[in-house]
């Protein structure tokens, strides 16, 4: 028996070769750590319990039954953060690169299952040269199997991909599927051909980097939704993002304490300027309404002009998606109705409350916007807020014209309360251009066109540029001030906390994609 015990140990130790200490010492945090340093990192010390560490890999061609390494490649478990279960796996580049093989695949998967099974959150810490060459066609099911598992999880445990090394080829549809993706910067880097494959078929010369690294794909294609500067800054973005998530669909996101007082926040008075074209920084209405220091931006550098995040309004979680004015006067785009529309159907899919706060004058125009799609992709962001379940709760701030009103989370597309500060203006679209159309015969008879365009367009805003209007017909169902904003979405979301919708029986929407 002690012989077998002895055995076990030096597999064991064997496994374990590179592993790291359960915390890393602030002095090497810039550094790349290792798989299981980052697992002992991310999780509660003491919590992890490995699957697999014996895993050895079944190829007998090229040579490689000579070289069996325990764990092949793949560090895979369950433990806890902040005492709550979380299943994780860690890819090791240093076993053949990271690279997937089938019994590496199988590991994932059988951890993918669990997760399902029990309910509770995957993480996947994603540091691959790719598929394993050497084992052909089974590399590929192995990813394939992966990739079925990631859509039969959606939408029914949260899933997190944390790009922290290499991850190319057909290793970067997993982490796409995936709720969130992270990129750690100048180590990450995503692409489907690399930088020899690009000049090889179109002469273009390009680094991994600018191909595929976290900056490109932060900013120009929304592939990452968060960056962080290093592997610890990583991790600790990852436990602040599950802190507003539940475990599963079934759940809802847990409550902190939070006693309520008045509430009231005068600053939020003096943030929009009388001139109504001229841009402020949303990011200072959300910071007056939200518990403080409680926003957590997500896709923070892609598509500005509207931003979307997690908060927390008297101690729970929310999800808000605010147009920017600052950024493309707050317009909706391509990129940011992609953006948006991501972001409610997640926190639909996970009983997270969705807070609108709409300052928005339509959509771009142009040709590049209208030959890239931006009827499609507005309809998503529509159909996104139309199928949506959760607590729904608009704040207009100040324009909502055109088909925009109507996208951004409006009563007619099945919002429960809308409020309008005063300065809200709801119109088809800006008093000048529409005195210029509907006054058009007006004006051109006048000796004075331009006094009379001006005549006309403030006859057309004291109809049309207020709130008034629209609450008179219950599509505002309060003009507040201001300052009472927290008070009242407190009290509204607690309202609606155990709402309930029955849709019509289907297999699923479709969704225009």
């Amino acid at each position: 028996m002690d012989s077998k015990i002895k055995t076990l140990n030096d597999k064991l130790a064997l496994a374990h070769l590179g592993g790291g200490q359960a915390r890393i010492d602030k002095q090497h945090e810039k550094k790349k750590l290792t798989a299981r340093e980052r697992v002992n990192y991310f999780l509660d010390e003491g919590s992890f319990e490995e699957i697999g560490a014996l895993v050895t890999h079944r190829t007998k061609d090229f040579g490689m039954e000579k070289q069996q390494f325990y764990g092949d490649g793949v560090v895979t478990g369950y433990g806890t953060v902040n005492g709550r279960l979380i299943y994780v796996f860690a890819q090791d580049f240093t076993v053949f690169g990271g690279s997937l093989s089938e019994t590496h695949a199988e590991k994932i998967c059988k951890i993918m299952d669990l997760a399902v099974q029990v309910g509770a959150p995957l993480i996947g810490l994603n540091d691959s040269g790719g598929a394993r060459i050497q084992e052909g066609v089974r590399s590929l099911g192995g990813y394939a199997d992966i990739f079925y598992r990631n859509v039969q999880s959606s939408g029914v445990i949260p899933q997190i991909s944390a790009i922290m090394g290499p991850c190319a080829g057909g290793a970067v549809y997993s982490p796409a599927m995936t709720d969130f993706t992270i990129m750690v910067e100048d180590s990450s880097y995503m692409f489907v051909t690399g930088p020899n494959v690009v000049k090889t078929v179109t002469n273009e010369e390009v680094t991994s980097e600018a191909l595929g690294g976290a900056s490109t794909h932060s900013t120009k294609s929304g592939v990452a939704h968060i960056t962080a500067s290093n592997d610890i800054e990583c991790l600790e973005s990852i436990k602040r993002l599950l802190s507003y998530l539940p475990q599963n669909n079934t759940e809802k996101p847990v409550d902190l304490n939070y006693n309520i007082t008045d509430e009231v926040r005068d600053v939020l008075s003096d943030i929009v300027p009388d001139n109504a074209n001229k841009p402020y920084d949303m990011h200072s209405v959300i910071e007056g309404i939200i518990d403080e220091d409680s926003f957590y931006e997500v896709h923070k550098d892609y598509a500005e002009n509207i931003i979307v995040g997690f908060a927390r309004l008297g101690g729970k979680s929310i999800g808000i998606i605010a147009n920017q004015p600052l950024f493309l006067a707050g317009v909706l785009d391509v990129n940011s109705s992609k953006k948006a529309a991501r972001f409610v159907r997640f926190c639909d899919c996970f009983n997270i409350p969705l807070l609108v706060l709409e300052d928005v004058p339509g959509f771009l125009p142009g040709t590049d916007q209208e030959w890239n799609g931006i009827i499609v992709h507005g309809a998503k962001l529509l159909y996104a807020f139309s199928e949506a379940t959760v607590p729904r709760v608009t704040v207009i701030t100040r324009k909502a014209y055109g088909g925009a009103y109507d996208v951004m989370n409006s009563k007619h597309i099945g919002a429960d309360m809308n409020f309008a500060w005063p300065s809200a203006e709801i119109a088809v679209m800006g008093a000048k251009g529409a005195a210029e159309i509907i006054f058009k015969r007006d004006i051109q008879a006048a000796e004075d066109k331009e006094a009379k365009w001006k005549e006309k367009e403030a006859e057309y805003a004291e109809l049309f540029a207020n709130p008034y209007s629209a609450a008179e017909r219950g599509f505002v169902d309060e003009v507040i001030l201001p300052k009472d904003t927290r008070r009242k979405l407190i009290k509204a979301f607690s309202m609606l906390e155990n709402k309930e919708v029955n849709k019509p029986k289907r297999k699923h929407g479709n969704i225009p994609l």
